[in-house]
């Protein structure tokens, strides 16, 4: 399979692996071409994994460095309180950031972190629009092949 491909099925996989109790909300992440959903869909909160971009570059004169990116993505329709649960999952958002950073991955033992980027931190016009959280992590890592 492709290695991005690859790449996000190890990263979901990892999240997939977390310890009981890891992120609060418990997540069951997925892995997904096209995250899109129905508003109804929402109201259970959904994690997506998604294969975003390949970098290639010279490494050495037979090798090639890969930078390969993966969004993570966070969605779900929200009550009332939209301060409270905003800063709820934005706190989760923190925690997948942090159970990633330099883990390596079981599925992609050949691929190491670089960086975590979180933009959106939240989606306003969702919000204002839908009520809905959305946000998104985009992870770079490195191969060498």
């Amino acid at each position: 399979m492709a290695l991005i491909i690859d790449l996000a099925d190890a990263v979901t996989a990892e999240l997939n692996a977390a310890p009981a109790g890891t992120f609060d909300p418990d997540i069951q992440a997925v892995r997904r071409v096209l995250p899109e959903f129905e508003l109804a869909d929402l109201a259970e909160l959904k994690v997506s994994v998604v294969p975003k971009a390949v970098e290639m570059g010279g490494s050495t004169r037979a090798a090639c460095q890969f930078d390969l990116r993966i969004d993570i993505g966070v969605q779900k329709k929200l009550g009332k309180d939209l301060d409270v649960e905003t800063a709820q999952l934005c706190g989760l958002m923190d925690r997948i950031a942090a159970y990633l950073r330099r883990r390596p991955l079981a599925g992609a033992p050949g691929a190491v972190w670089v960086r975590t980027e979180n933009e959106p931190v939240y989606a306003p016009e969702h919000l204002a629009g839908q009520r809905v959280f959305t946000s998104v992590l985009t992870l770079t890592y490195r191969a060498v092949g």
